[in-house]
């Protein structure tokens, strides 16, 4: 089989550090074979650090962060349940679908992409609506770099009251996050961004009130798949008899172990601290080089970067000189930022000032020259 390597500087995957990969190869067991439910107990104690929560219902489901979405609403919400979902992006646009699937009543508080949730807007749709069950939000907005205020958004939502589903996809192990203090009651992520896990995994995490919620409902849960009444029963530890839901993805589980092993080893605030000082430098020396920043500073997502496309650069010949000249893969913009800024990611084991000076080099030998 061909090897190919990339220097990963897009929206994600990152580049994987070689214990993880390791991991990955070790041999596989069976998914209710009792060490590997010592894994899946160690891997929970772990995403409960990474999330900063003692939530009792904090597990990987086995598929992208995308199933982490779905998972928080089909759970959540039953056929004409209110909700209010703040949209600025194009994964707060994903939300609104799922939860109109559902049969869920969408009231959207939209602002402009490029900005963070405005909170005055966010009250207002809170007071003209009493009868609104919860709050979602993305955190780190992957496709427009930009950071809303978690806690803030919590507050009022909370006030109102209100759970709150936080998409923490681009945030969790990248920037402070902390579900318990500021009173997140669903959040999930995706492992292949700042954990720098392999693809196909999504962290997760629960509190009482929303777990208590999810069991009070009046109808089964649209999905079967995601249904965490009988997810319950396989991923809470304990001393039970664990039942079989379905396989889960045995040596991904041993790398995402791995993944927030190191995360663990390294500690949160230093991991931010990092992920903050490669944004910084990656932000000076684009700057310093004539290109332009989408997100005002007190807004931007350390862990992704959007650079407006200078007038007259073609995006795609720059992404395929990236590519071909360098091994680098970049990410193009989404919805309306498509052809208008490139993202890039410094994630995991990217982000550090060196690999932001390595990525900053390349691209404006490109695009500026």
């Amino acid at each position: 089989m061909q090897t190919i390597k990339r220097d990963l500087f897009g929206p994600g995957p990152t580049n994987v550090p070689a214990s993880v990969l390791q991991a990955l190869a070790q041999p596989t067991i069976g998914h209710l074979d009792p060490a590997f439910l010592g894994i899946m107990d160690e891997v929970g104690e772990r995403l409960r650090y990474c999330f900063q929560t003692q939530n009792a219902l904090t597990f990987v489901l086995s598929a992208p962060g995308s199933i982490g979405m779905e998972a928080s609403f089909v759970n959540l919400l039953e056929p004409g349940d209110k909700i209010v979902i703040c949209i600025n992006g194009v994964f707060g646009g994903r939300m609104r679908d799922i939860c109109e699937r559902v049969g869920a009543e969408v009231i959207a508080v939209e602002n402009d992409w490029g900005t963070p949730v405005d909170l005055d807007d966010l009250r207002q749709a809170l007071d003209a609506n009493s009868d609104v069950t919860a709050v979602a939000f993305v955190h780190a907005e992957t496709s427009t770099g930009v950071r809303s205020d978690a806690k803030a958004i919590a507050e009022v939502a909370k006030s109102h009251g209100c759970l709150v589903v936080a998409d923490c996809v681009t945030s969790l192990a990248g920037v402070e996050l902390l579900v318990d203090d500021w009173g997140l009651d669903i959040v999930y992520s995706g492992s292949q961004k700042c954990l720098s896990c392999v693809p196909g995994l999504s962290p997760i995490t629960f509190s009482q009130q929303a777990v208590d919620k999810i069991k009070q409902r009046k109808s089964r849960v649209q999905s079967w798949f995601c249904d965490i009444s009988l997810l319950m029963s396989y991923y809470e530890s304990g001393e039970k008899t664990r039942a079989y839901h379905h396989t889960a993805p045995v040596n991904s589980l041993y790398a995402m172990n791995e993944a927030l092993r190191l995360v663990v080893d390294e500690s949160l605030q230093a991991r931010w601290d990092r992920h903050r000082d490669a944004a910084s430098q990656l932000y000076s020396r684009l700057e310093a080089a004539g290109l332009e920043m989408v997100v005002a500073p007190e807004h931007r997502l350390s862990p992704l970067t959007l650079v407006r496309i200078p007038e007259g650069v073609d995006d795609a010949a720059v992404r395929g000189g990236l590519l071909d000249e360098h091994n680098i893969e970049l990410g193009g913009g989404l919805g309306k930022f498509a052809g208008k800024a490139w993202r890039i990611g410094l994630m995991g084991e990217n982000a550090t000032v060196a690999r932001a000076d390595y990525i900053a080099d390349a691209l404006i030998s490109i695009a500026v020259g």
